[in-house]
């Protein structure tokens, strides 16, 4: 019984979610704002993520060899980074 349940608080969640997508697509619309492209935003955010986990195992990392190849990986998602951002 509580299954069932469960399943159609998900169902509406997400309906109420989907709705409030729709509702600011409108309003940015309205206002003019400019179109998020979402592979590119998609993108960006994944390499922040990249570069965050890179500059966490540099943290903690005493290995030269790897410390050489995290810091030439850290300098190759920065540039992407920069490169898309300025893309804007």
């Amino acid at each position: 019984m509580s299954d069932s349940g469960e399943g159609l608080v998900d169902a509406s969640s997400r309906l109420a979610e989907r709705m409030d997508e729709l509702e600011e697509e409108r309003r940015q619309a309205r206002n003019g704002a400019k179109r998020v492209d979402p592979v590119r935003a998609g993108a960006i955010e994944s390499l922040r993520l990249a570069k965050a986990d890179i500059g966490r195992q540099l943290a903690s990392i005493s290995h030269a060899a790897r410390r050489q190849q995290l810091t030439l990986a850290l300098a190759e998602v920065e540039r992407r980074l920069a490169d898309l951002e300025q893309s804007a």
